[in-house]
């Protein structure tokens, strides 16, 4: 198992400028102001290369991350039902809440009607490639998708619920081999070692990337393309942050925790996902630290990267957000029944929406074509803006998968109330892995 750094004093001596957090904060600040001011500098080829280059460097890890992670974690565990007991406990978490954002989002909607009068002229041509996709993908397609052509496959495409599945049959078989797999048993966690070692080299990069995908971001989209729809802007930025404090708060009350501590103790996560846009950018990390955080090992390798495709919370707020904002613009009135439609297919076409680039938006058509296909060439109303919402959505996701494992812990009843006190309360340990 990686061991990790966790002395305090270490920390307190250590330069603030040499603090990861601190390095991505500005990081992401300087790559504003460069794409506000030199725009045609931060929309280089080469700058989008170094944004774009560590978020592949990161996805790079993530399926033998996922792999070692998940196939220790069923490994060693002596009863088989709890893994389908896992399982089952995360789908039916992640459904509840999910509803709790698909509502929510509809309720801030309808209160805060900022899409009236906006007197837009939609121009279907501009998302005709995502509505095509929309129309491509089926229900159906995304289950089957899960099943690999080839294991080798799965891990070239990096495709994590590909990945999971294997994972999650090797394990069992390794289970099933009892004292005969222990060698490949520890191989394998030796393995996970050494890639969280090549995270925490690529991580030293992570200042870099996070400037140049900000200062792309601004150069390109912002703030001229921001116009009259800085009100949807704002109006999810604040219903998401009124979800993390009101539904995941309450959660994590519930657990014992508070959230605003479980931010702070994920911070140098959530600031490489707001400079990357990706909250798959983050996702290693974030599962050696749930662990570190008295999370069961075999929960967070289970609960995290399945949440990547069905806990998508902020996905969920914006797809509805965006739909009745698309409505009202156009001045299209949707019914109560409609509305409920809204519900019901969001809750399909958001899984799969993990943190790949465009999937929000791909979801989005899917959904206004099902509700009303009048409403389809609004998209191209919030198009301009979809950068800035990602990085919202993305926000949301992670945190709502953090607190997905560490309730899920609880509920098994395998969440070490001790270690996670501390930690939390805590906020200066060392999160550097220590690969000697």
């Amino acid at each position: 198992m990686t061991t990790m750094a966790t002395a305090a004093p270490a920390r307190a001596s250590q330069a603030w400028y040499k603090i990861l957090y601190v390095q991505v904060l500005i990081a992401i600040l300087i790559g504003a102001m460069v794409g506000c001011l030199w725009p045609s500098v931060a929309t280089n080829d080469w700058v989008k290369a170094l944004g774009d280059g560590f978020i592949k460097l990161i996805k790079m890890v993530i399926a033998p991350i996922i792999f070692c992670t998940v196939t220790s974690g069923i490994a060693h565990i002596q009863d088989a039902k709890k893994v389908g007991r896992v399982g089952v406990k995360a789908l039916v978490y992640f459904e509840i809440v999910s509803s709790f954002a698909l509502v929510l989002g509809l309720l801030m909607g309808n209160l805060v009607q900022i899409g009236h009068g906006l007197a837009v002229k939609p121009d279907a041509a501009a998302v005709a490639n995502y509505v095509k996709q929309a129309e491509a993908s089926k229900t159906v397609d995304f289950f089957l998708n899960i099943i690999p052509d080839t294991v080798v496959g799965a891990f070239a495409r990096g495709d994590v619920l590909q990945v999971l599945l294997f994972a999650i049959l090797f394990g069992f078989a390794l289970m099933a081999l009892g004292t005969r797999g222990e060698r490949l048993r520890g191989m394998i966690d030796d393995v996970a070692h050494a890639v969280f070692g090549v995270i925490a080299i690529i991580m030293k990069a992570a200042p870099i990337g996070a400037f140049a995908a900000m200062a792309f971001t601004i150069g390109k989209f912002g703030p001229a393309a921001l116009g009259n729809l800085i009100g949807l802007i704002a109006l999810f930025y604040a219903t998401a942050a009124l979800f993390v404090v009101v539904v995941l708060g309450l959660i994590a009350r519930l657990v014992g925790f508070s959230i605003f501590k479980f931010i702070l103790y994920i911070k140098d996560e959530i600031l490489i996902v707001l400079g990357t846009s990706s909250s798959e950018s983050a996702l290693p990390q974030l599962m050696e630290k749930l662990e570190r955080l008295g999370c069961s090992k075999p929960v967070v390798g289970l609960v995290v990267p399945t949440g990547y495709s069905f806990n998508l919370d902020g996905t969920n707020i914006y797809m509805t957000l965006a739909t009745l904002f698309i409505a009202q613009a156009l001045g299209v009135d949707l019914t109560f029944g409609q509305q409920l439609t809204i519900l019901l297919v969001a809750m399909l076409t958001s899984k799969g929406a993990s943190g790949v680039t465009g999937a929000g938006f791909i979801t989005l058509a899917a959904t206004l074509s099902v509700v009303s296909p009048a409403l389809v060439p609004g998209m191209a109303i919030v198009f301009s803006i979809d950068k800035f919402m990602s990085e919202v959505r993305a926000l949301t996701n992670i945190t709502g998968n953090g607190v997905a494992a560490v309730f899920v812990s609880w509920w098994e009843d395998e969440l070490e109330h001790t270690t996670l006190q501390a930690r939390l309360n805590q906020p200066n340990v060392s999160t550097t892995i220590d690969t000697r």
